[in-house]
């Protein structure tokens, strides 16, 4: 599309009652990045309230039709998708505008690429407008979803703010309130009511605590009348619409990480508690698979913001969910047997998925897969789901299927990971809340149950076939370029560092992405041979990921020669003081560090500066100055180095926890002593239009 120009959704699928729009953009440096926002107006051109302002602070509307579904990254970038239920918008709402923003002295004329692409529920892209004037502007409109008459149209906008988020949404009638210095300090108001795994909190219809419902702590959980078990299944418990405590604010929230969990009356180690959803009765793949299903599928129906979680990013509706198991279905001679079935009821209509589950290492089978697209197509099905540890990558998927593009039906093909729903039920246990202590406590039993040893639900954890060749012929320099075995060893290093960033994020409650590096227009093919040729040359693996909130890009690498894993990140040095000042002042913020921990001074111009671990630079920060004086130094690098597994499965002396092991230990022991960036402010001035 070109700017300004417009289109009928209607005119591009028959399946636009729920779309995906995805914000795109490439930053040369790998380190810059966007957020999103939606705002629904009325027929003014204004919000109806301060509700109808959608971005990282309120990022789910109570009656479904808006889900920020968070950042993907794509092969040179990063891609930022929201769902909308356009049948559950209000019909006052006349129209959607989607946006995005940066902050402080960051502007979009540093990106590239700046795109935004439209979906349909299958996941059929429909239309792309890219951006190419953007300049010098802190917050754009790349395009609004608006009605005439009975149907939705497009329209690609593409117009630039100078004021960022709040100078945006201020100019559409929202009241911002950007106090960050309380925000940076957090009131005790504020503390009370953040959930946390030992107080799970009622969160209001935007997400967000209550503060007229207590928080149940586990100490009064056997005060609370215990549910009945058709009240757990509701929908949305219906509340009137709470009053907001105060204006939005666009400066980030900050996110405290949960409390240590109660010590336990058992008399000793050996009693184990009771569960919901015991496993020490799995024997066989088919048993894990049957009950994994079941677990899964019944909680997803029990806790509708977990549901919904998992379900909006394959364009499912927001509605009434319902699942099953032990469905028979006809297909020729033979009838069958999927895994379990979603089904999702939104004004009369259904959404319906089919579920495929595998457990263990044990891999989708093509021909089951294709089977259950065909029978979708054919009973009109919405979409096919399939559940296992492995982690689909972006351009390569996990099962090669044919469809039948004569017929008129489409059926969307999705993958999940179990590492992506335990990362779900993480961000909703110990950061956001799901509604009430009892739908806490089942996603708590649903969470035990996926990291048991015996349910097989681990994520990612065999490094396949090629990991023992691959080393040992690095190990003893016989590995060529253009080994095919190289290329399977970046492909499972890829999956690999992909669920690190859930589980660290599922920690943390921050967005944790992997940082690709690639030439603009390189084909993710490409890209994995160019690395697998590097793999056989340089002997080592290397990845980068960005947290939210970090001061810096966490670097992992493991190089196949020395059997050592480096994790590391890299802090600028600051624009004002003196460099002994810098010094001591970093020293005295890592006293809790680990002795081990390596410090090394980064120099302008330069490859390497004075260096030493921890221990000895404690009682003489000044070692880390260049003998130079007249050197500007332009930051420190710390790292941290671990002995590598060696074994290509998740067993204690396995590659992949020692990876896990590595990543955990460095950010929870350095990364959280180092200060945080400065908070992201937005000026709440009226806004200045290019």
């Amino acid at each position: 599309m070109t700017k300004g120009s417009n289109v009928a959704l209607s005119a591009l699928s028959e399946d636009v009652g729920s779309v995906i729009v995805s914000l795109g953009w490439v930053s040369p440096t790998g380190e810059g990045d966007a957020d999103v926002s939606v705002l629904l107006l009325d027929t003014n051109g204004k919000v109806r309230s301060d509700v109808d302002f959608y971005f990282y602070n309120n990022p789910v509307a109570a009656d479904g039709s808006v889900q920020l579904l968070g950042k993907t990254p794509t092969e040179d970038g990063n891609e930022d998708r929201i769902c909308f239920d356009l049948t559950a918008v209000p019909p006052e709402v006349d129209r959607i505008v989607v946006a995005a923003s940066r902050y402080g002295e960051a502007r979009f004329g540093e990106l590239d690429a700046l795109q935004v692409r439209l979906a349909d529920a299958a996941g059929e892209s429909l239309l792309r407008f890219a951006i190419d004037d953007a300049d010098e502007v802190s917050a754009i409109i790349f395009g609004e979803v608006y009605r005439r008459g009975e149907e939705w149209k497009f329209r690609a906008v593409g117009q630039g703010y100078a004021t960022g988020l709040a100078g945006l949404a201020t100019d559409f009638g929202v009241d911002i309130d950007d106090d960050a210095a309380e925000v940076e300090a957090g009131s005790p108001g504020e503390e009370e009511a953040r959930p946390t795994a030992e107080t799970p909190a009622v969160v209001n219809s935007s997400g967000q605590p209550d503060p007229t419902v207590p928080a149940t702590t586990p100490a009064t959980l056997e005060a609370v009348p215990a549910p009945r078990r058709p009240d757990i299944a509701e929908t949305e418990p219906t509340r009137q619409p709470a009053v907001r405590a105060s204006r939005p604010r666009t400066a980030k929230k900050k996110v405290a990480l949960p409390k240590v969990v109660r010590t336990s009356l058992a008399e000793n180690d050996s009693w184990r508690p009771a569960r919901l959803f015991p496993v020490s009765a799995l024997k066989s793949d088919r048993e894990r698979e049957t009950r994994a299903t079941s677990v899964l599928l019944s909680v997803m129906a029990q806790v509708p913001r977990f549901g919904r979680r998992l379900t909006a990013a394959f364009g499912a509706p927001s509605g009434r969910m319902e699942t099953f198991t032990e469905v028979s279905l006809p297909h020729g001679d033979t009838p069958r047997r999927p895994d379990g079935v979603i089904r999702i009821e939104r004004a009369g209509k259904l959404w319906t998925a089919l579920v495929e589950t595998k457990t263990n290492g044990n891999p989708l089978k093509a021909d089951q897969v294709q089977a259950y697209m065909d029978i979708a197509a054919r009973r009109g099905y919405e979409a096919v789901i399939t559940v296992s540890n492995d982690v689909a990558l972006e351009g390569s998927p996990l099962v090669d299927v044919k469809i039948d593009r004569r017929r008129k039906h489409k059926v969307a093909l999705w993958h999940l990971s179990w590492a992506e729903v335990a990362y779900q039920a993480q961000l909703l246990i110990r950061h956001e809340g799901v509604g009430n202590a009892a739908r806490t406590w089942l996603l708590e039993e649903l969470l035990q149950y996926l990291q048991h040893e015996n349910s097989g639900c681990h994520g990612f954890q065999n490094m396949g076939s090629a990991w023992v060749p691959v080393r040992n012929g690095i190990s003893d320099e016989t590995l060529c370029q253009g080994d095919p075995r190289s290329l399977e060893v970046i492909e499972s290093w890829e999956r690999l560092v992909r669920q690190v960033c859930l589980r660290l994020g599922g920690e943390l409650g921050q967005k944790v992405l992997p940082v690709q590096r690639a030439r603009r227009g390189t084909d993710h093919g490409t890209r994995r041979i160019q690395l697998a040729d590097q793999l056989c040359l340089e002997g080592r693996l290397q990845a980068e990921l960005r947290v939210e909130q970090a001061p810096g890009v966490l670097t992992i690498g493991a190089d196949l020669r020395t059997g050592k894993l480096r994790t590391s990140v890299e802090i600028p040095a600051p624009e004002q003081g003196y460099p002994l000042t810098w010094a001591k002042r970093l020293i005295r913020r890592l006293a809790e560090a680990p002795a081990d921990l390596h410090v090394e001074t980064l120099l302008e111009g330069e490859t390497g500066g004075p260096r030493g671990t921890l221990e000895r630079l404690r009682p003489e920060p000044a070692d880390l100055l260049p003998k130079n004086t007249a050197t500007p130094i332009s930051g420190f690098r710390l790292s941290l180095f671990k002995g590598m597994g060696s074994s290509r499965g998740n067993t204690e002396s396995g590659f992949i926890r020692s990876v896990d092991e590595a990543v955990h230990r460095f950010y929870t022991t350095v990364v959280v002593h180092l200060d945080q960036p400065a908070p992201r402010r937005a000026a709440s001035k009226e806004p200045a239009r290019t």
